[in-house]
């Protein structure tokens, strides 16, 4: 009897992940064939397809790739950490806390860089003020952690709503645009694939514990893990991958809730397959989700938010549903 490798869904996913790059990149306002993109790749052909596939393309698919899978290993690493099969990347407001940073950047007039910069600040501040208020005794539980985020996601979004009552209407599109999730100006990508790559290496080593920690911290701790050493651990990174995914695409919705549920539908609940399989997912989703945003209406663009939630919501509730029965 032939057994399956447990590696063998990776490889299959990196092959995915592979043809889901190499079909972005050949599609948009002007479609490549893959003689054209092999040709530019290589700086051979086109100019024009060159600097199509360098300059354009390349950025922004290997952002959304980045940014899908920061988001699904963050909603991985949140359900653990909570406990909570309805936790994501946002549920404790760390998107919030980004949101309103931007949306007062674009209210004074800021644009590029200075919109990234904000982003990361609001992100980075939502985590402090709520690990921060979450402590009691020096010490913070699942149930404590999620309640304050819950609260400050709250007020987060009562400042949304404040700004955008406020703003000018000249300034609304683009405000609404970036709440929803926006990769047209993603052209920096290469922190959020260090920051992926990074926390990759360092959180696989865990996966292990996690598996126990998944199971509760009583029996995690009687089983020698270090509780609260490996819960502000996870929190750390799903913060920071949070924060460098918003900072990159902005609300990208859905992608971190979805992505984990499927993968341990079809995986099981190891963390060591989990983990891999939700970012490499993730990347094809938002990957896959912003090429239909910038090619289906073309030469105009959507929000890449809005076609990730068409997706996932359906695909949610058939998991919802599969999983019940």
């Amino acid at each position: 009897m032939l057994h399956r490798s447990p590696s063998m869904p990776l490889i299959l996913l990196v092959f995915v992940s592979c043809a889901t790059l190499l079909f972005s990149i050949t599609q948009g306002s002007v479609s490549l064939s893959i003689t054209d993109v092999s040709s530019a790749l290589r700086s051979q052909g086109s100019q024009l397809y060159q600097t199509l596939v360098w300059e354009l393309r390349i950025p922004r698919v290997a952002a959304a790739f980045a940014t899908g899978a920061l988001l699904s290993m963050a909603g991985a690493l949140m359900q653990i950490l909570l406990r909570n099969p309805l936790a994501d990347p946002y549920v404790l407001g760390i998107s919030g806390g980004a949101s309103v940073m931007v949306l007062g950047a674009i209210l004074v007039g800021a644009s590029g860089i200075i919109l990234s910069g904000a982003a990361f600040l609001g992100a980075t501040l939502s985590s402090l003020l709520v690990f921060g208020l979450s402590q009691r005794s020096g010490q913070t539980t699942p149930m404590r952690l999620l309640l304050t985020g819950v609260v400050i996601a709250a007020g987060w979004g009562a400042c949304i709503t404040l700004i955008l009552a406020i703003a000018p209407p000249q300034k609304i599109p683009g405000m609404l645009f970036w709440l929803m999730g926006d990769l047209a100006y993603a052209h920096s990508p290469w922190l959020a694939w260090v920051v992926l790559a990074m926390v990759s290496m360092l959180v696989m080593p865990f996966a292990k514990s996690l598996n126990v920690l998944a199971r509760g911290p009583l029996q995690a701790a009687a089983l020698g893990v270090n509780v609260v050493f490996l819960e502000r651990f996870v929190f750390i990174l799903a913060s920071l991958m949070t924060a460098i995914a918003v900072t990159t695409a902005g609300s990208v919705g859905f992608v971190g809730l979805v992505i984990p549920h499927m993968m341990r539908l079809i995986l099981g609940n190891d963390q060591r397959l989990i983990l891999p399989a939700s970012a490499l997912s993730g990347g094809c989703l938002v990957t896959f989700a912003d090429t239909i945003a910038r090619t289906v209406i073309a030469p105009e663009q959507l929000p890449v938010g809005v076609i990730t939630a068409l997706i996932g919501v359906p695909t949610f509730l058939f998991l919802l549903n599969k999983g019940r029965m």
